[in-house]
This record gives structure tokens, sequence and C-alpha cells, in this order.
């Protein structure tokens, strides 16, 4: 919920598997919108990894992409290899920032830019290939 974006269906368990286990590093790319102004001892800390629940995150790639003083928000994309439970909502949390939008903008190098909201569409061979690596 409060959640947008790429998602891939399939019953195919080897290909989840490989989109999905830490250790074949498919990146997962989101764009956040926070409450509040991220500075760069916030970004920093995401970058090295948080301490969520009971584990540290493996570092992320972090950059900030708008900041809004007046409204009191800044957007960042943030990419990361793993992809646990609400993570990236639990990362913005450990540098006290709430989420207010999300948006799941590529699962490896499948992008969803062109698509409408609400709208999908079946991955080509060329991306099934990049993420199985076949």
């Amino acid at each position: 919920m409060y959640t947008s974006g790429a998602i891939i269906l399939t019953d195919d368990g080897d290909f989840v598997y490989k989109v999905t286990h830490p250790k074949h590093e498919i990146t997962k790319t989101y764009t956040v919108t926070v409450i509040g102004i991220v500075d760069t001892m916030d970004i920093e800390k995401l970058k090295t990894g948080v301490v969520i629940d009971d584990y540290k995150t493996r570092p992320a790639k972090v950059k900030i992409l708008k900041t809004d003083q007046e409204a009191n928000i800044s957007r960042l994309e943030i990419e990361i290899h793993e992809g646990k439970n609400r993570q990236v909502r639990k990362m913005c949390e450990a540098i006290n920032k709430k989420v207010i939008a999300l948006h799941r903008s590529k699962i490896g190098n499948i992008e969803v830019k062109s698509l409408k909201l609400g709208t999908w569409r079946y991955l080509t061979n060329q991306e099934v290939k990049s993420i199985i690596g076949k």
C-alpha cells in the first residue's frame, strides 16, 4: 500500500530466487519522497548501511533528487540489492524520515517509466536473460 512501480509476477521459482536473493545483486531502484530535509549525514548513513529490525542493511546507492525547504520534503533515489519487507521505508525511518511516497522504478535493468499507472506488460526475452544470466 502507498507504493507504486515495478513488480514482477511469475510462477518460476528459479527466476524469483535470482531476482530476490541478495547474492545475485539484482538492483532495485526506488524514488522515495520523505518528510524532512535529508542532509549529507543522512545520505552517508544510508550509503554505509543502517540497522533496522535485527540486521544491518548492505550499503545502498543514494542520491538526493530534490529538496523543498518550504514544503519540508526531500526526494531521493535509493538503489539496493536486498529487498527485505518494507526495507526502504525502514531505512528512511532509521534516519528519522517518514516516507510519504515510494515508487520502485527499476528491477535490474527493467524499467517501468513507459507504463501508465495500472497497466502491465510481459517481460521481453532479453529482460529475462538479463536477470537469469543466460
